[in-house]
């Protein structure tokens, strides 16, 4: 009997190692996606420059950074975690602008995103080597889109993207949009490799800074 349990245990044991040695663990590393924009409106507008696009996230511990090329331009988001403070660098053109934000900026900025569903569904399916499952995410104001994720790989820094902070897992390909337009991030890449600490050096001059409120009420003045 003291075999048989014995036996068990191993068994056990070694099913919780394959599982551990299966899951990927992220706590520093770069995650690189693709853009795709798909557009039924016939006259071309700002948002179709996004596609070819990509988007690069930086991790390394309690920082991250996420930088969005296109054709257009070049937009980044440093944040850490442990002080909660932010920045957003617009460089557009021949403008370069700083936004600051401030850790209760940040929780503004990403309140749609705090009672954020995702439905977990049995569909599955092949990205970048990865086999992910499919989940239908659901927002506090009723708009839903899809994202495909990883249960095999997890980010330790919750907070690098509040979309996807209750995901459980690595979002992998995720889609958005309307009728008319969507726009579509699949993974292309992960590298495990250690991130320079000056990917996360807050730029001393070259832009026009200005706070998070100020750029907000910029936008309302605007409209």
């Amino acid at each position: 009997m003291k075999k048989i349990q014995r036996a068990g245990l191993l068994v056990l044991s070694l099913g919780l190692s394959v599982f551990s040695f299966a899951q990927k663990t992220i706590s520093e590393g770069t995650i690189m996606y693709d853009i795709v924009i798909q557009s039924a409106n016939k006259e071309p507008r700002m948002a179709d420059a996004l596609d070819g696009g990509t988007v690069t996230v930086y991790l390394k511990g309690a920082q991250s950074r996420s930088d969005m090329v296109s054709s257009i331009g070049k937009e980044s988001t440093i944040h850490d975690t442990k002080t909660g403070n932010a920045v957003i660098l617009k460089e557009y053109s021949s403008q370069k602008l700083m936004i600051t934000l401030t850790k209760d900026n940040w929780a503004e900025k990403n309140k749609a995103y705090n009672d954020i569903k995702f439905d977990i569904t049995d569909e599955t399916k092949i990205i970048a080597g990865y086999t992910c499952k499919k989940a239908i995410a659901k927002m506090p104001n009723g708009k839903t889109f899809t994202v495909y994720y990883s249960p095999d790989v997890v980010v330790t820094n919750k907070e690098y993207d509040a979309t996807f902070k209750n995901l459980p897992g690595l979002a992998m390909q995720y889609e958005s949009g309307s009728a008319n337009y969507k726009y579509t991030l699949t993974l292309s890449k992960i590298n495990f490799e250690p991130v320079a600490a000056s990917k996360f050096d807050i730029p001393k001059s070259g832009y026009r800074v200005m706070t998070y409120d100020e750029n907000q009420q910029m936008r309302k003045g605007g409209q």
